[in-house]
């Protein structure tokens, strides 16, 4: 590793543009301290500090070697970047979801300790379990709230298990599996199913749901919707990866 990363003009505000330039240089690799100085050729203090900084908000993680490397929150905002891809093949595909199945169909992101309707197509006629477009839901109960938290890191995943109506055993089995169903979690009488939405990177950015009246829905949605709400949610899955595909140019 002996490339210089190559310093422009600047925008103007020197602390982004030296940590733009720590970013570029832990592109080619995994780089020890004394490489990063090597490569930014900045100040050992100021490489060090923007690096932890860095670190801090998982811009920049550790390898096993303790060396720097580009951390996973690049990743998450790749992903986000193809959100607007997401939503505009969301709509065909809930509304074909809702068709097959009969019953609503919804997908959540998440954000903070809450989850999001993002997008929703709904049953036309007859009873039926309206989630509002962007509708602020608890993250504590209900499939999608189960599929959202499932593939959290460890930490994230306990602290989001306090108060819920689910517990680590299920979330589990919902790993295990690869989708959850709820029976009256969220809302008495009402029953969903829910899977993962994948970004580039595999992580779970998105859940797709279909949910309906338990009269309905039976009190095993999934094994009436899971293959369904599967298939609907890998095809999203695919969009996203297609999207991050044309952005790098392969």
């Amino acid at each position: 590793m002996d490339t210089h990363v190559t310093e422009d003009a600047g925008s103007g505000v020197g602390v982004l543009d030296k940590a733009a330039i720590v970013l570029g240089a832990l592109e080619a690799g995994p780089a020890t301290l004394a490489q990063l100085v090597q490569l930014t050729e900045l100040a050992r203090p100021t490489a060090h500090r923007l690096a932890v900084a860095l670190e801090h908000h998982r811009l920049v993680a550790r390898d096993m070697q303790g060396r720097f490397v580009l951390g996973p929150r690049l990743g998450e905002l790749a992903a986000a970047a193809g959100e607007d891809r997401l939503l505009a093949a969301a709509g065909p595909v809930l509304g074909a979801l809702r068709d097959h199945t009969g019953e609503s169909a919804q997908l959540y992101r998440r954000q903070g300790d809450h989850r999001v309707c993002v997008a929703a197509a709904e049953r036309p006629i007859g009873l039926r379990d309206s989630v509002p477009l962007g509708a602020t839901i608890t993250m504590k109960a209900g499939s999608a709230a189960q599929i959202l938290l499932a593939w959290e890191e460890p930490d994230r995943l306990h602290r989001g298990l306090h108060g819920a109506r689910f517990t680590a055993t299920m979330l589990s089995a919902v790993r295990r599996r690869g989708w959850a169903q709820s029976i009256g979690e969220r809302e008495p009488g009402v029953g969903s199913v829910s899977a993962p939405v994948r970004g580039p990177n595999g992580r779970v950015v998105a859940a797709l749901s279909v949910s309906g009246p338990l009269d309905r829905i039976t009190r095993q949605p999934g094994r009436l919707h899971a293959a369904a709400v599967i298939s609907s949610a890998n095809h999203l899955s695919d969009v996203l990866r297609r999207a991050s595909t044309e952005v790098l140019g392969e």
